[in-house]
């Protein structure tokens, strides 16, 4: 039987893989994108984003689809509250409409990227084990099915645990320090009056040495909410995350001091607690030139989220991608190099910034450093 062939194969369909695979449609080059979720609604695609006008806003243009991105933002959703542990609000800033970083709903984005792809481009189901290089710059991609295709042109676009990143990389992602617990309050306003006004309209972030709480009000009115503590990588295992009960007893005993109204937020959330640990990639992550295979978003700069750049890095790493390959047409390897010449110091400096960011989110005055951020930067 005949291997599959891809000219172009975009390994996650994600919000980069999508943003690539959409540009690449736009200037008339088609590729095929593997996600191994059996479906689009296979799983729900998390909150919130902020989608910022020097990077996600460009890359939607390139997309063509930036008219259609403002049909879903958010009003009100720039709005930022700084609160400390007593629930003092000491920043309250209001969206004004021009911030530059509209909110929309993460699993809407990715639906319009979605719906302007043909009918086919995403394989669905399509779970990648590994890749190996042919001759010419092509590679073989293996599936968890047992069967595999050829490729001229691999792009991983992953994640942070990459299946291709190890043909130009060996930097695997390290634990940062910080984990998170996430819950989730669905109708705010109604049956959780006192978290809708701590929370506000927008982003709430109320935090002290080396803990906080990170939330934002979503499009359904729920509040979706990130609880940030500094503990050992294997503190967690000893947590029973099934029991909901006991999960929410041990996230609160980091909060034992902290103001009623705060712990309400972990305290009153329906549904499970979701337990994340927090990696990044080293600051300044970057690879040799390999013919026909490279990297864009989280696997090639997994980063802390502390700077909100991530999920606008990988859009607008796609949409440079798209937009190299079709500038330079029958000459692969040019178009890589122009990408990733561009690649590396922007995700670099995007690194450090959120590196510097989470010391100063949670560092020992905590929230006083993001209020002087605020204070310097919108007076």
């Amino acid at each position: 039987m005949t291997t599959p062939h891809h000219p172009i194969a975009v390994i996650g369909g994600g919000l980069g893989g999508l943003t690539l695979a959409r540009v690449l449609h736009v200037n008339g080059i088609e590729a095929a994108v593997l996600d191994l979720d059996d479906s689009p609604a296979a799983r729900t695609q998390g909150g919130m984003l902020d989608i910022h006008d020097d990077s996600g806003q460009p890359a939607l243009r390139a997309a063509g689809l930036h008219e259609r991105f403002l049909t879903l933002v958010n009003p009100g959703g720039e709005a930022t509250r700084v609160l400390d542990r007593d629930g003092t609000v000491l920043v309250d800033t209001p969206d004004d409409g021009n911030g530059g970083r509209p909110e929309v709903d993460r699993g809407q984005l990715r639906d319009l990227l979605l719906d302007s792809l043909p009918e086919g481009t995403v394989r669905w189901g399509a779970k990648v084990t590994g890749a190996r290089p042919l001759d010419g710059g092509r590679h073989e991609v293996t599936l968890a099915d047992a069967t595999s295709f050829t490729t001229d042109l691999l792009i991983g676009a992953d994640g942070a645990w990459s299946k291709v990143r190890p043909l130009l990389s060996d930097a695997r992602p390290e634990y940062t320090g910080i984990s998170f617990v996430e819950a989730d309050l669905p109708d705010a306003r109604l049956r959780h009056p006192v978290s809708a006004e701590v929370v506000g309209d927008g982003m709430l972030m109320a935090l002290g040495a080396g803990k906080g709480f990170l939330g934002h009000r979503e499009t359904d009115d729920s509040l979706h909410i990130y609880v940030a503590i500094s503990v050992p990588e294997d503190e967690f295992d000893g947590v029973d995350f099934t029991d909901t009960e006991a999960a929410k007893a041990y996230t609160l005993g980091h909060f034992d001091d902290w103001d009623k109204s705060l712990r309400a937020l972990i305290g009153d959330a329906d549904g499970p607690l979701v337990p994340r640990h927090i990696h990044a990639l080293p600051i300044g992550h970057r690879w040799d030139r390999v013919p026909g295979v490279t990297l864009l978003g989280d696997a090639a700069h997994l980063m802390s989220p502390f700077a909100g750049v991530g999920a606008n890095l990988a859009m607008f790493d796609g949409a440079e991608l798209g937009q190299a390959l079709a500038a330079h047409p029958g000459d692969t390897e040019a178009a890589l190099a122009a990408y990733e010449a561009k690649l590396f110091p922007r995700s670099e400096e995007a690194a450090a910034d959120s590196a510097a960011n989470g010391v100063l989110m949670f560092r020992d005055d905590a929230p006083q450093g993001l209020v002087d951020f605020f204070s310097s930067h919108h007076g």
